[in-house]
């Protein structure tokens, strides 16, 4: 499963890298993360790319989990069943190192997508992508 991870190694709900004044001077990224199994969040990928886009989108090692990076502030009012959001500060990176999670690699890497995905169009692909696996599996 994808555990965010700062800067400095820590883990838990408030990922804060060192040094996290200096980080906001230099500009880095603000973000949550939206965890899912990867089966609805490959079909959720697919839905926003044909429509109106996705932004940076992270796997885990296992292939269990897909996370798509979302604004900050997503994690206070997300309640998505299946779902997890997990408030970050971006643990002091720049998108354009290598992924913030330890262990997981770029399905969507940020230079080939929108800078974060849009909540509301996320749960909308999230509820349309878990409707279309209950259709296939229901055959």
């Amino acid at each position: 499963m994808l555990e965010t991870k700062g800067a400095n190694g820590s883990s838990g709900s408030r990922v804060t890298g060192p040094g996290a004044a200096a980080s906001e001077a230099a500009a880095a990224p603000d973000w949550d993360l939206v965890t899912v199994p990867s089966r609805q969040g490959l079909e959720a990928v697919d839905i926003l790319r044909l429509r109106t886009g996705v932004g940076p989108v992270l796997h885990d090692s296992e292939g269990d989990t897909l996370g798509f990076l979302v604004p900050p502030g997503t994690a206070d009012g997300w309640d998505l069943p299946g779902s997890a959001c997990t408030e970050t500060d971006g643990g002091g990176r720049k998108l354009t190192d290598d992924p913030p999670i330890e262990g997981a690699g770029w399905l969507v890497p940020p230079e080939h997508s929108h800078p974060v995905t849009d909540p509301a169009l996320l749960r909308q692909a999230l509820g349309e992508a878990a409707r279309t696996i209950e259709a296939a599996d229901a055959l």
